[in-house]
């Protein structure tokens, strides 16, 4: 559905934000662009939608390149293409139902259908009790909600998010990201999620994109990156805390990354059965695991001395259910 090839962003001729950014996201894609700060990530977004204009490269929505497009031709392709934003963007003068009219109106659409609509909207995303409320009056959560409910008023295809739930709360930021994937799965919307968080990737992305100095480092499916990054700012990312510790481990040690990605939270020992089963005694190098509405999350590196002991514990690992896979840091 959108095709982004040779994408390169120069400003004043000299500094580089893009830097031949080549990517695929198919139709129905929760797909997360992630990276450290200054990697390129809002660059890339606003330029699929030609907020930016890119310096050379093109930008492809269901084969029709936006770069060649008129300025007539590009604001009817925009509709297709909605956005939400880190600060939520809402009119501070109007309500919550002005403010999701707002596209509607402008678009000039028939006046009681802009208004059943952005009332169904709003109960979609939870605020039907809210339509008279102005932004001053709510919290975080629900002006992202607004934001959310007017980004969907002229039905996009396409629904690009630059960083929605960075200057949220943890538990808010759930209830967004699950609205995000609800909207997804039920209107069928491409989403393109920018992020400088792995565990938003993890939440709710299918597909990751991981820029490093405006290139693409990595690019897959969410857990494969997530259980086997190969690049270093793909490792950078998964292990953000301990990362130069790990790295200062011999290299003559072989290293498992143990993946909980989901798994169901049990009782039992499996790292001391596995020392018991296989006669390996492995050193716990790295852990960041938590537990969410009873199921693990996180990851966890073993050390081992040599290929034959690496051998025994990954299939111990991988046979009893868990993601294994022997890792390389210093790729």
């Amino acid at each position: 559905m959108i095709k982004i090839s040779n994408l390169t962003k120069k400003y004043n001729n000299d500094v580089v934000a893009l830097n031949g950014v080549t990517l695929s996201v198919d139709k129905g894609d929760i797909y997360g662009i992630i990276g450290l700060s200054g990697a390129g990530k809002s660059t890339l977004v606003r330029c699929i939608n030609l907020l930016e204009q890119p310096t050379s490269g093109t930008i492809e929505i269901d084969g029709v390149d936006l770069t060649k497009l008129s300025k007539k031709d590009l604001r009817v392709k925009r509709k297709e293409i909605s956005m939400i934003f880190q600060n939520f963007n809402l009119l501070q003068q109007k309500n919550v139902l002005q403010n999701v009219l707002f596209p509607l109106q402008i678009s000039n659409n028939d006046k009681q259908y802009s208004l059943e609509k952005a009332k169904d909207l709003l109960k979609m995303v939870d605020l039907s009790d809210k339509l008279d409320s102005y932004p001053s009056q709510l919290s975080g959560g629900q002006k992202q909600r607004v934001a959310i409910a007017r980004a969907l008023a002229c039905d996009p295809k396409v629904l690009l998010c630059d960083e929605p739930t960075s200057a949220l709360d943890p538990q808010t930021t759930a209830s967004i990201l699950q609205l995000l994937k609800t909207i997804n799965q039920k209107l069928n919307i491409t989403i393109i999620m920018i992020t400088h968080q792995m565990s938003v990737v993890e939440k709710i992305c299918n597909k990751v994109a991981i820029l490093s100095e405006g290139k693409v480092a990595e690019s897959g499916q969410v857990n494969e990156v997530f259980s086997n990054p190969k690049s270093l700012a793909a490792k950078k990312l998964v292990f953000p805390e301990g990362f130069d510790d790990i790295l200062s481990i011999s290299s003559s040690k072989k290293m498992i990354r143990i993946v909980f990605d989901g798994q169901k939270v049990t009782e039992k020992p499996i790292i001391a059965l596995m020392s018991q089963q296989t006669g390996v005694l492995a050193s716990i190098s790295y852990a960041s695991t938590k537990s969410i509405g009873g199921k693990l999350y996180g990851s966890m590196i073993l050390t081992v001395d040599d290929s034959s002991q690496l051998t025994k514990v990954l299939d111990y690992l991988n046979s009893n259910g868990l993601i294994a896979r022997e890792v390389n840091l210093n790729d």
